[in-house]
């Protein structure tokens, strides 16, 4: 009798211990495929279930979540929508997240194992948490100064501190409303297809997903290279170009809109934006040496995270002479996004170090708690301090005297740099006008900001002035808020 109790007792143990592996196979091993089941539900009602986390501009949230008193009950609400689309991006209970409300997804869901009151809790349980917030580098009046100062244009803004990288302003026109995508119905639906069909497109993020040729805003790079490479030593030395001049093996002849430019100085060249003497440099610096001291600014990068990834920015590794001497001035399929070209002028302002940019300043849980912070750190060194000192000299002299005079700010040194880059068949698409800048305040040891603009502009139909008049008025405006 006890030999068949025994043996009853060993049966059930093994069934137990078979039901356990099976459990533990399916709530640990199988979990995730079961949770990606199209099928299952239940993850995505819980994911509605509680109120989002927020993401925050200046210490005060800019997102937050409205009870629909539905299944998904918890929809997701904009404060200033338009405004902060190129940063928040959007979350939708029917098409996704996009850029942060994507990148930091884990934490506003509560789904981020950080979140859990000890650790590897949330992947023994699957309990969600309560969303954390998300607290950028965004400055409110910097970002302000950015979208109303585009105006409706098509066009966008970065603005970054040049000496951490921090991103202080996305700005991307014509905008969207996230709002209108959060919930479900038809309505959304409706909103989702317009905004999509809209020839103007709303919800590309101009300011980190378009690439645009930078056109002689890009002359900064070839007067990096030139110096560093020591094809230039004295600004105010004349060089040996031609006006116009012949591009390298063809029959073509580069022109300038500015006068004065055969044999300029560098400065000169610099300051009135010759074509001819930076498309000479760049071929005496040679396509090795230019790629090198791009790439050193952030072209051709594509591990960059912010946390998004913005698009690429392109400098071309196999030219012939003339398209190296096209790409040095901006042109051929030389191609930046507003954030890469911010990056330049952070570059020269803070003496050559080209520093990652970030847009998440911190990350705490629910009651507060800091669960991450972003640390600084340098990606590059795109030049030497010596040559950045003489770069900061010219661009100061583009602002005082040269084709960037709309963009001086009293009380402040402003170093700038116009550019108007053409592009289509026959040059026949509408300009994009440049300005890009950096600002300190009188008796500040560094500088505050660095900015790039850039906007569709159809009037911009003469080199570099049109840069000056269209974009560098809204830098002007942006680098104001930056330095209050």
């Amino acid at each position: 009798m006890i030999r068949y109790i025994r043996r009853a007792s060993v049966f059930c143990l093994v069934l137990l211990v078979a039901l356990l592996l099976n459990a533990a196979r399916v709530q640990v091993f199988k979990a995730d495929e079961y949770d990606k089941n199209p099928a299952n539900r239940r993850p995505v009602l819980a994911r509605y279930s509680q109120p989002r986390g927020n993401i925050l501009v200046g210490g005060e949230p800019v997102t937050g979540s409205r009870d629909s008193g539905g299944q998904l009950r918890y929809e997701r609400t904009y404060t200033q929508g338009p405004r902060y689309a190129p940063v928040t991006g959007y979350a939708s209970q029917v098409y996704g997240t996009s850029l942060l409300e994507n990148a930091e997804d884990g934490v506003l869901s509560g789904t981020d194992p950080r979140l859990a009151p000890v650790p590897l809790w949330t992947d023994i349980t699957r309990e969600q948490q309560p969303g954390g917030d998300v607290a950028t580098t965004i400055d409110a009046a910097t970002q302000q100064a950015a979208f109303e100062g585009l105006g409706g244009k098509k066009g966008a803004v970065a603005a970054v501190e040049p000496r951490t990288g921090k991103i202080l302003a996305l700005a991307s026109t014509p905008s969207y409303d996230p709002n209108d995508i959060a919930g479900t119905g038809r309505p959304v639906a409706g909103a989702w297809r317009r905004l999509n069909r809209d020839g103007d497109q709303p919800m590309l993020n101009r300011a980190l997903k378009q690439t645009y040729p930078p056109g002689s805003t890009f002359k900064i790079v070839t007067a990096a290279a030139a110096l560093d490479h020591r094809k230039v030593t004295d600004l105010d030395t004349a060089t040996d170009t031609p006006s116009p001049y012949p591009l390298p093996g063809t029959t073509t002849q580069l022109t300038n809109e500015a006068g004065g430019c055969r044999n300029a100085t560098l400065r000169h060249a610099f300051e009135v934006s010759c074509n001819t003497v930076f498309a000479h440099l760049g071929v005496d610096v040679g396509l090795e040496d230019m790629t090198d001291t791009a790439e050193n600014f952030g072209f051709n990068a594509t591990d960059l995270k912010i946390p998004s990834a913005p698009a690429r920015s392109n400098f071309d590794t196999d030219m012939n002479d003339a398209q190296v001497a096209l790409s040095a001035i901006g042109q051929y399929d030389t191609t930046a996004t507003p954030l890469q070209m911010a990056m330049v002028a952070a570059a020269v302002a803070a003496d050559g170090a080209v520093m990652s940019p970030y847009l998440v300043d911190k990350v705490t849980d629910a009651h507060g708690e800091t669960v991450s912070t972003t640390r600084q750190k340098t990606l590059h060194r795109a030049m030497s301090p010596g040559t950045a000192r003489r770069l900061q000299e010219m661009m100061t002299g583009v602002v005082t005297k040269g084709t960037g005079t709309g963009a001086a700010i009293d009380g402040a040194t402003v170093g700038g740099k116009t550019g108007t880059a053409q592009h289509g068949v026959r040059n026949e698409g509408t300009p994009y006008a440049w300005f890009v800048s950096w600002a300190r305040k009188d008796g500040a040891r560094d500088p505050a900001v660095a900015v790039a603009v850039v906007v569709e502009d159809a009037a911009a139909n003469r080199a570099d002035i049109s840069g000056g008049g269209s974009a560098a008025p809204i830098a002007r405006a942006v680098m104001q808020a930056a330095l209050r």
